[in-house]
């Protein structure tokens, strides 16, 4: 059947269902004819459909069956889908961290300021909040770029570089942003229970993204989330390029007061954590007590000493060598400056 049929098919429909023709009850006028159109022929198909829109039957009618409910938004319709692309998704960027949990685990939350964790990582943020706002008597420069790092795998360094960036948090006078830049084994989602999502390297792989389509605001008041993103084999070029360096520029220079959390990934092991150091004023370096030998602590260092302020952060010391120590996990960690 062509398509004129088809559509004489759906006038005769529509007459039987008691809907008004187009033209019924006017005085009858000539159409007018489509632009290519010439003496003689007839309508094209398209044009047979645009006379037709405005009078379409209700859904009853026309035999559809279409649901709504006044007291729902509406679904955004899907948009490209002969070209397979996914609907379009207008919600923002809203990430609800689980707190209670958190506290569980041992990181610092906002309902338990004078917790241990809480006061250890007091001591921890100060010279670092004094040099990323010139406070420490000196200009810092990039200041409020700071990267946590470790010489080896799991020292701590995710654990310290949330529990960092939510101390930063509850300041008055800065906000944070917590970058997870460990994109081979990327943990902060993993350790707040976040989904997938895309992050830095789809930043800097897609120059049509910017950061706020995928940057995840938290319900934690000042602290906003980036993660690694989409994996890829060319990482560490990336993390080396021009767009990278403008990229951690334009995080940095946002907001005055905005300091930038980097979860790094170990200096021994790969190489994007050193290309990493060379866009940052300060690095965190974690060390975990009685296992990194002096002589992996120093060849890490070794490959950061182009950054002008390095701090040191001793993870999981024995209880008699600070005093006091908080829970976390199966064994006791403590972290001092």
């Amino acid at each position: 059947m062509t398509n004129i049929e088809k559509a004489i098919q759906r006038l005769e429909q529509l007459r039987k269902a008691g809907v008004e023709a187009p033209g019924a009850g006017k005085e009858p006028q000539a159409p007018t004819p489509p632009e290519d159109a010439g003496p003689g022929r007839a309508p094209t198909p398209e044009r047979l459909a645009e006379l037709l829109a405005p009078h379409s039957a209700s859904p009853a009618a026309a035999g559809s069956a279409v649901s709504t409910s006044p007291s729902s938004p509406a679904i955004p319709a899907q948009v490209g889908a002969a070209g397979g692309q996914a609907p379009v998704d207008l919600r923002s960027n809203v990430v609800e961290i689980d707190l209670a949990a958190l506290a569980v685990a041992g990181y610092v939350t906002p309902d338990a300021p004078r917790a241990q964790i809480a006061d250890e990582f007091r001591v921890i943020k100060r010279p670092i909040i004094k040099n990323a706002h010139w406070k420490s008597g000196t200009k810092t420069e990039h200041g409020n770029r700071v990267m946590v790092t470790s010489a080896l795998p799991k020292e701590g360094k995710t654990f310290i570089a949330i529990n960092l960036a939510l101390s930063i948090a509850l300041e008055v006078d800065s906000t944070v942003l917590l970058v997870d830049a460990d994109v081979a084994n990327p943990s902060v989602a993993k350790v707040m229970n976040l989904p997938q999502s895309k992050g830095l390297m789809d930043l800097l792989t897609n120059d049509r993204l910017e950061v706020a389509d995928v940057l995840l605001k938290t319900n934690v008041d000042k602290l906003s989330l980036l993660p690694a993103g989409t994996p890829h084999p060319r990482a560490t070029e990336l993390l080396a390029s021009q767009a990278m360096a403008n990229l951690v520029a334009e995080m940095a220079s946002r907001y005055p007061d905005r300091i930038l959390v980097f979860d790094s990934p170990p200096l021994l092991l790969t190489t994007e954590a050193r290309v990493l150091a060379s866009h940052m004023g300060q690095i965190v370096m974690v060390v975990e007590s009685d296992r990194t030998s002096q002589t992996a602590v120093m060849r890490a260092i070794e490959t950061i000493e182009s950054c002008p302020i390095v701090l040191m952060v001793l993870n999981r010391a024995p209880r008699s060598e600070i005093g006091n120590y908080y829970g976390y996990g199966y064994s006791s960690y403590a972290a001092t400056p």
